[in-house]
């Protein structure tokens, strides 16, 4: 390939998630957890559930919660990430992190959750970053363990019954909690 025909991305961007974004958002989260199009990264949860992942009032929620930040990822001027960060006194919440299916695996993630914890440090003087991960998801659990992040061992019932969380596939799902010191 000749030089003047190498593309290169630029490098992500970051910003608070805004009302406007909330159908793009449902839409992404969607796409990386859920249905067909989820299969074409590796965080797909379509073998262990169906149905929705999140909704339209649920992404709004967050965008509107004082305590949270849903950050938007933005790249070559396209939304292709999101992650929200919640403040819990001296500890930071990690969820709903879902980046576009195509781009996974390139190491966008490991930029995004970098970009989350200096910003709760940095904004929040959080001391450790939490989050709750599926415990079936071994292969993501690992990917979070490479990044530092440890198995408590600690665990919260999946809200069976709650179609607003998806439809499970099997009944052993239950949420682990992961931490990292900041």
């Amino acid at each position: 390939m000749e030089p003047s025909t190498v593309r290169t991305e630029a490098a992500p961007s970051f910003r608070p998630a805004v009302l406007e974004d909330v159908p793009a958002l449902v839409a992404l989260v969607e796409s990386a957890y859920r249905g067909d199009s989820s299969r074409g990264g590796w965080t797909t949860e379509a073998d262990i559930l169906d149905g929705q992942r999140t909704d339209p009032d649920g992404v709004r929620a967050v965008i509107e919660d004082p305590a949270s930040t849903l950050l938007v990822v933005e790249q070559d001027g396209a939304l292709v990430a999101c992650c929200q960060l919640e403040h819990r006194g001296a500890c930071a919440y990690f969820g709903m992190f879902a980046v576009r299916p195509a781009l996974q695996g390139a190491g966008l993630g490991k930029v995004i959750i970098a970009e989350a914890e200096r910003r709760v440090r940095a904004d929040w003087g959080a001391r450790e970053m939490q989050m709750t991960v599926i415990s079936v998801r071994e292969e993501l659990i690992a990917w979070y363990e490479r990044r530092g992040y440890r198995r408590t061992g600690k665990t919260s019932p999946f809200p069976y019954g709650d179609e607003r969380f998806g439809l499970p596939r099997r009944p052993d799902l239950e949420f682990e909690l992961l931490v990292k010191a900041l």
